[in-house]
């Protein structure tokens, strides 16, 4: 015997959720030590004392699933659908309905082998697929409603593609491209497309991850979810979470533009904190004071580079790029788990430079 199953990885796994890890992470971020390559950035110019300072930004951590097309899920639902129909029939020996089985495979390889299919090639075959699909659904509720009871590997599929069917068939009876709540994958219902309006991705499908790095260079898990958000809602939160571990606001928050809301800057200003990018209002007349401005504008941006570096980090070398977890709180507690990990290889890396740099002083002073 084994010493342990594969699954049982699994099952440890689902025991760590992703509260427990935003807590570690926290907690980890209050006593690693401070990183000395950001008091360049971070610091005073004359005292060398970091400035407090916080910035906050979203980004996507891709599921690894296949590009969603409407035909494509629309045959996935209906291959699954067979599949539960020939377990009904072989499970409680009853005689298979006509589904139309080979037509329907027939029609969508001709029709996924067309390299640039037309609009209305694309409604016919959508048209075509939600016809099977509903068949098929119609057959698979005849048995249940007649006691039939299904395996339960199935539930959670059926439903899913209870409300696929649901959401293709108004789509295509309104002829739109969108629809609440939209399902993108069938094994992982949970995941959403998040629009993120960037050259070369204009959608993503995962989980939005909002977070904020402070002056000491740690990142901070300040809201994680599959559902999309609009972050600039959530700037006034992440402040007040800096003034509870800190017993203060900011001196500065480094943002983009979907922070600046008029809420957002009227709640810095009451609370004396100086948010980035350019003042409302007309510029002043004094054009020393305009290069100022100009001058902290482009620290400003310079600085905001750091939560970029973080998110490239992540995703390229701790496992953010792309999650392959199929539960939904695994795939949560992996996101969690990479931030985690980017900050305590920054610490140590950190150290390990500050280590050689020392060493390089004793060598050249003796």
């Amino acid at each position: 015997m084994p010493p342990f199953v594969p699954t049982l990885l699994v099952e440890w796994r689902k025991r760590i959720e992703v509260e427990f890890v935003i807590k570690a992470n926290d907690a980890l971020c209050d006593v690693m030590p401070k990183p000395r390559r950001l008091k360049k950035r971070f610091g005073s110019a004359k005292s060398g004392v970091l400035i407090a300072t916080q910035i906050c930004d979203a980004t996507v951590a891709p599921q690894n699933i296949r590009f969603p097309q409407d035909t494509s899920l629309l045959n996935e639902a209906r291959l699954k659908l067979e599949a539960m129909l020939d377990w009904f029939c072989s499970r409680y020996a009853l005689v298979k309905p006509r589904i139309y089985q080979k037509v329907a495979h027939k029609e969508y390889l001709a029709f996924a082998k067309s390299k640039k299919p037309s609009k209305e090639r694309i409604r016919n075959a959508i048209r075509k697929q939600l016809g099977y699909v509903r068949r098929n659904l119609h057959y698979l509720d005849a048995f249940m409603q007649d006691g039939y009871a299904p395996d339960k590997k199935f539930a959670n599929n059926i439903i899913t593609i209870h409300v696929l069917y649901a959401q293709q068939k108004y789509m295509y009876e309104n002829d739109v491209h969108q629809v609440a709540n939209r399902i993108v994958s069938i094994s992982q219902p949970y995941v959403r497309p998040i629009v993120r309006g960037k050259v070369s991705k204009q959608t993503e499908f995962g989980a939005k991850l909002h977070l904020s790095v402070d002056e000491r260079g740690f990142a901070r898990i300040e809201h994680l979810s599959f559902d999309a958000y609009n972050e600039g809602a959530l700037l006034q939160n992440a402040l007040e979470a800096y003034k509870y571990r800190n017993h203060c606001y900011p001196k500065r928050v480094l943002i983009d533009q979907i922070y600046r809301t008029q809420d957002n800057i009227g709640f810095c200003k009451k609370n004396e904190i100086r948010i980035s990018g350019p003042k409302l209002g007309r510029p002043s007349s004094n054009e020393e004071t305009n290069r100022q401005i100009a001058r902290e504008i482009a620290k400003d941006k310079s600085d905001r580079i750091e939560i970029e570096r973080y998110f490239s980090v992540a995703k390229h070398r701790n496992g953010m790029g792309l999650i392959s977890r199929k539960r939904k709180d695994t795939s949560l507690t992996t996101i969690a788990l990479s931030v985690l990990v980017t900050n305590i290889f920054g610490s140590f890396q950190s150290a390990v430079s500050d280590e050689q740099e020392q060493k390089t002083k004793i060598l050249k002073s003796r």
